[in-house]
């Protein structure tokens, strides 16, 4: 009887020193494998596991091989809340705002705030905003990111936020990383609408043109003190529901204001920041399958009152995700970064941070084909020169990555 043909690889990573497949095991988190190998075809894997194993599974023979001895292999990071669209800088404020407060900032003259990246950003074009931030996705996607999720908000009129989006759709075309977009109108209130006018544009006109020309995949809104309120904001996830956009929130990041029993109430992918939220609605956000969604590099940045409680997150059994929360107040394009930050700060593991990195990023965006290396998922996998995993987060401020494999296609580095 003739053996069935075993299933061809294009592929094959051979000889890491670890693989970290971030599918849990008894009594191990992250998967780990040693002197591990990872089989792709097209653009998914194939196989995973030991690398005499994986050889004996798939017919390598015309495979590309890639010798990953020395090295240990991760799953890309999927960085699932940013800003990476926006105008100009706010290095005066930022760097001003480490001696001084606010108010003396302003008195200064120099201009503070999401508002003032509104005005950088409306003054450019769209070619001018996509070249920018395709040179932050290529940092990023050069740091291990391979999928990132990037928010509209800093137009704030209907011909601005499409051209935010747009630059999304655009910038999908002509780079390797995945962007999933999506519509944060209700970020801030314009200077020239009053806050009634603008949520009404937010819902009459905004969201049906984002929606018609299939410009985003969910809708956020910006709850909080001064910001958008808990019926204004309920007001606009339905609005974006109705119109095909799943809900997402920014909840409780400087206040409590409901955002999280918002959160709860309209079953959001994620709500995110989580700052000022109760041990109570934690466990509400968890029964209510949300992710919740941490950003360390912001609270580092802002010098955040309260940072948030990971700790009692986990405790209270809601799912995290960590994020750049890539924007002007914190321009952080490195999720290696994030992580050591998340650790020492607010007490994760190592292995909780790559989970949160990887599939806590993934579920806060609603998909299930990455995050993790295992057969059946995209080829998405970051190559780092590092001797064991735990250094990730103990090398401060280092770029581990030397390689990735996005949607199997490798892309090596000049190191």
């Amino acid at each position: 009887m003739t053996s069935p043909a075993k299933p061809r690889a294009d592929l094959i990573l051979i000889g890491a020193t670890e693989i970290v497949t971030c599918v849990p095991a008894s009594g191990d988190p992250i998967g780990r494998i040693r002197d591990g190998a990872i089989a792709i075809a097209g653009d998914h894997i194939l196989a995973v596991g030991r690398t005499t194993e994986v050889m004996a599974q798939v017919d390598t023979g015309s495979a590309e091989r890639v010798d990953a001895s020395s090295k240990i292999l991760a799953p890309g990071f999927v960085d699932c809340h940013t800003h990476l669209v926006f105008g100009g800088s706010r290095v005066q404020e930022y760097a001003a705002r480490l001696t001084r407060d606010l108010a003396d900032v302003q008195a200064l003259g120099i201009p503070t705030g999401i508002i003032a990246t509104v005005g950088m950003t409306r003054a450019e074009s769209a070619a001018q905003l996509s070249m920018s931030a395709a040179q932050r996705l290529q940092r990023m996607f050069r740091s291990g990111t391979t999928t990132v999720e990037s928010k509209s908000g800093y137009g704030l009129t209907i011909a601005d936020e499409l051209k935010l989006l747009e630059v999304n759709r655009a910038l999908q075309a002509i780079q390797p990383v995945d962007i999933v977009s999506t519509f944060l109108g209700a970020h801030a209130f314009p200077r020239e609408h009053s806050h009634g006018r603008y949520v009404d544009m937010v819902v009459h006109e905004m969201i049906p043109q984002v929606a018609e020309r299939a410009l985003a995949e969910f809708c956020d809104v910006f709850c909080d003190d001064g910001y958008f309120s808990a019926n204004e904001s309920r007001r606009i996830l339905e609005a974006g529901r109705a119109a095909g956009l799943k809900p997402k929130i920014h909840a409780d990041q400087y206040a409590a204001i409901e955002g999280s029993a918002v959160a709860a109430q309209a079953g959001v992918v994620s709500a995110d920041h989580l700052n000022y939220t109760t041990r109570a609605d934690m466990q509400r956000l968890a029964e209510a399958g949300v992710v919740g969604v941490v950003t360390p590099a912001l609270d580092f940045a802002v010098r955040h009152p309260r940072p948030f409680d990971a700790r009692a997150m986990l405790a209270e059994g809601l799912t995290l995700a960590l994020a750049t929360d890539l924007c002007p107040a914190c321009w952080v394009e490195s999720m290696q970064l994030v992580m050591t930050l998340a650790c020492r700060l607010y007490r994760l593991s190592p292995e909780e941070a790559l989970y949160a990195a990887t599939v806590g990023g993934a579920k806060a965006l609603g998909l299930d084909d990455r995050g993790r290396l295992a057969p059946g998922q995209l080829a998405d996998i970051q190559v780092w020169d590092l001797p064991s995993f735990e250094d990730v987060v103990y090398r401060i401020g280092n770029n581990a990555v030397v390689a990735v494999v996005k949607r199997g296609k490798l892309h090596p580095f000049n190191v």
